[in-house]
């Protein structure tokens, strides 16, 4: 399957009520369904970087924000959501955006930067992960997550392999090597995927989640964009890419088997599924979310992402204009406009909390 984004967004409305669970207040804020009004504005200037995933979003929320704030100025490079961590622990970023919540060790450097306060993970932008693949004439594969981890771990390594076969009956595959490639740099969507792996194919998958790709062979290219760009234009390979960039290259997409036992296409209801088993673990404004990559929900595809603005809940020398331009992003309008990127809007029930943790920025 090549994805078109028609329907995308639509689909994931079926699932905005979603029961997210856990740790966190219910209570809404009386404006938390606003979006940056005159009144809303902070002059000045922001410097923030990290996700790519989230760049495409990013560049249109900033254009929107600053065209209603005249006097503000904000500045979002996609260098990865490692590098954007460690800017934000340099004290170089007035916040980040990662694939990934801050990790057990990153927590206390984070916090550091937040004088009387801590470092926060806020939810922003949903974006499910397709695997992505460049294979003439086999369009819609299906793949389950042991044979992905045996893929990427280079234990299959020709596409007419029996157990890629066992799974596409019929299909015109190849008696060609895979060429698997992975981000190069530093990325929360590879922690997300090969959480993913880590979860669901434990007995194939040896290495563990992490933002540093460990599986040994395959291709390192840097950024979302880079991965987009190589399998469009490498026959045989294939990769881990977000929503929005497969779609904007028209990448061929597989059918992903969820641990109810279907193959999945990718769509916005699809992904939106997996959500409704998302718990809340953080506490005290802080927004990290539990993800069920297992989940047997019926139609659930299960390779999903949330993009996190890292910020501080108090003590940042930009805490006013860092709140001002996330008020922005979390409101309903502001999430709205993630409609005709690729994205997928927060579920009410979940953006209503995080415009509530905004709102206390301080």
């Amino acid at each position: 399957m090549k994805l078109q984004r028609s329907g995308f967004v639509a689909g994931i409305a079926l699932t905005a009520a979603i029961a997210l669970t856990g740790c966190g207040s219910d209570n809404e804020s009386p404006g938390s369904t606003s979006s940056a009004a005159p009144g809303d504005c902070v002059g000045g200037s922001l410097t923030a970087q990290g996700s790519t995933a989230q760049k495409n979003a990013m560049d249109d929320w900033i254009k929107a924000y600053q065209t209603k704030c005249a006097d503000s100025k904000v500045d979002y490079q996609g260098t990865g959501s490692g590098a954007g961590i460690e800017a934000f622990i340099a004290g170089t970023a007035d916040f980040a955006g990662s694939d990934s919540a801050l990790k057990e060790e990153e927590q206390p450097q984070a916090d550091a930067k937040c004088a009387g306060g801590k470092a926060i993970n806020l939810p922003m932008v949903i974006g499910p992960i397709a695997v992505v693949y460049n294979v003439e004439g086999a369009d819609g594969l299906q793949l389950s997550s042991s044979t992905i981890a045996k893929i990427f771990a280079g234990k299959i390594t020709k596409w007419n392999d029996a157990a890629i076969a066992a799974e596409n009956t019929g299909a015109k595959l190849p008696d060609a090597k895979i060429e698997t490639v992975h981000r190069a740099d530093e990325s929360g969507t590879t922690d997300n995927f090969t959480k993913y792996l880590s979860k669901t194919a434990e007995a194939d998958w040896t290495y563990s989640n992490a933002k540093a790709w460990k599986a040994p062979g395959g291709t390192g290219v840097s950024k979302s964009d880079g991965i987009a760009t190589k399998v469009k234009g490498t026959p045989n390979t294939i990769s881990y890419v977000e929503l929005s960039f497969a779609e904007n290259s028209g990448l061929q997409t597989a059918k992903i088997k969820n641990g109810a036992g279907e193959y999945v296409e990718l769509s916005g209801e699809s992904a939106g599924k997996t959500f409704e088993n998302a718990e809340i673990k953080g506490t005290d404004g802080d927004l990290a979310l539990s993800i069920d990559y297992a989940t047997t929900t019926p139609g659930a595809y299960p390779i999903v992402l949330v993009t996190y603005e890292i910020a501080c809940s108090k003590g940042s020398a930009k805490a006013k204009e860092v709140q001002a331009f996330l008020k922005y992003t979390s409101s309903s309008d502001g999430q709205k406009a993630l409609a005709d990127l690729g994205y997928a809007p927060l579920p009410e029930t979940l953006r209503t909390k995080v415009a509530d943790s905004v709102a206390k920025i301080s």
